[in-house]
């Protein structure tokens, strides 16, 4: 399509929001065309994608379409570029013993990342630790993956592990999880208002420095709000929420408020809005949650077997949390199915609802500090991006609500690029000067 035509076309698809609905089967099509043309063009990014060493060996990985919201055929069948995966640990004592552990299983993560690219599938996506190396990739036509590590707890108390992080790729970097870290409070402690440190450890401030020094991103999408705060305060670079919407439309503690979001634009960083029901529409979600749980519980107990909330999970057996991870997918696409056939289904938290928060940050924020993340396999997914094949479906509601193609550049993966240039830009320049 001709430059001029494709302008033409925009106008008359978005002054159309102004007119009375009037949509054509030929509309729709310029519609889709022209995000066709955007989605192929520009480099999508998300930011935010958990794995299963299990999912990574040389029998079963992600060169195959496997039963994850992410892997190689459905990158490619959505047009996703780059995926962040995530080598993400949970939280435990702050004890050596506790340390030790959760650092086995994140070298786990790390090495599992680095075979993917390395032996599985080297011809098909290699990992990427700036943005130079992205654009070389892509127009190699590979597919890119990267590091972020959600969770620092596993560092333990020794410093130096972050530039171990660093060698092995890592980009950006949580100070906390779910549940306060020896380097920060947690957004959970607003559950009972108890928190270790009202923000940052003396141990996370010498973190924020080093993260600095070796040119990782900080993640706040965790933390809390206090901890966000001293971290924008002591940081001499940009930072990131990585997976994160707006609290003003969604009120739930890992949702940045509207002060969250004025530190986030004046400090140059980014926030990843991120596509996971509960944080985009909370009644919506619990809906529909509501309703399934039911229809799970029924598809279980014709199985044999028994279905948990996720709140529940913390209290099971080793032995029960085994049964039930290995059925859950299987009870999940049953449950799907019984659903479908009904008329009574609650709708469903979707891609509308993820893009009001966009419209909600860029609006705040300004276009140059909003991005994409969806948090697959980790919990992540809605309606219409339910996994990475359906990732066009979010560029084509941008479209429709008006977003340019520099835009949609922008939001899919150049403003966290940009925040990665700077981020290491400034290390350079702190180790020239040191």
């Amino acid at each position: 399509m001709r430059p001029i035509l494709s302008i033409i076309l925009l106008g008359f698809v978005f002054s159309c929001k102004e007119a009375p609905k009037k949509d054509t089967a030929e509309t729709v099509q310029d519609i889709e065309a022209i995000a066709r043309k955007i989605h192929e063009e520009v480099i999508t990014l998300d930011t935010h994608a958990d794995i299963n060493v299990k999912n990574f060996t040389d029998t079963l990985n992600y060169t195959q379409k496997l039963d994850t919201q992410v892997d190689l055929p459905k990158m490619t069948a959505g047009g996703l570029d780059v995926a962040w995966f995530i080598v993400y640990t949970g939280q435990d004592t702050l004890t050596v013993e506790g340390y030790a552990k959760a650092k086995e299983n994140a070298m786990s993560k790390f090495k599992a990342i680095h075979q993917l690219c390395e032996e599985f599938a080297p011809s098909k996506i290699g990992l990427a630790t700036n943005s130079e190396e992205v654009r070389t990739l892509i127009a190699e036509g590979k597919k890119v993956a990267m590091i972020g590590v959600e969770n620092a707890y596993p560092i333990g108390e020794d410093l130096s592990e972050f530039e171990t992080y660093y060698n092995l790729g890592a980009r950006y970097i949580s100070l906390s999880h779910n549940g306060h870290s020896q380097f920060c409070d947690s957004n959970t402690g607003e559950e009972d208002n108890v928190w270790l440190y009202n923000g940052l450890s003396d141990l996370g401030k010498e973190a924020v420095k080093e993260m600095n020094r070796l040119g990782i991103m900080i993640d706040v999408s965790h933390p809390s709000k206090e901890s966000m705060k001293q971290m924008i305060a002591l940081s001499k670079a940009p930072i990131i929420a990585s997976h994160s919407s707006a609290r003003a439309l969604c009120n739930h503690s890992r949702n940045l408020d509207d002060e969250q979001l004025e530190l986030m634009k004046q400090n140059g960083g980014v926030v990843q809005t991120v596509a996971f029901s509960s944080y985009l529409n909370t009644e919506k979600h619990e809906a529909l949650a509501e309703y399934m749980k039911g229809i799970y519980s029924e598809v279980a107990d014709s199985l044999g077997l028994k279905w948990y909330d996720r709140s529940q999970f913390k209290n099971l057996t080793d032995t029960e949390r085994t049964t039930f991870f290995s059925n859950y997918r299987n009870i999940m696409a049953l449950g799907k199915e019984k659903a479908a056939k009904r008329t009574d289904v609650p709708p469903a938290v979707n891609v509308s609802d993820f893009v009001d928060h966009i419209d909600y940050l860029v609006k705040k924020m300004g276009i140059d500090h909003v991005g994409i993340s969806s948090d697959f396999d980790g919990g992540g997914g809605i309606e219409g991006w339910s996994d990475a094949s359906e990732t066009f479906n979010v560029t084509l509601e941008l479209v429709k609500r008006g977003y340019t193609k520099k835009q949609i550049a922008q939001l899919w993966g150049e403003n966290l690029l940009r925040v990665l240039d700077e981020v290491q830009a400034i290390a350079k320049e702190m180790k020239q000067n040191s």
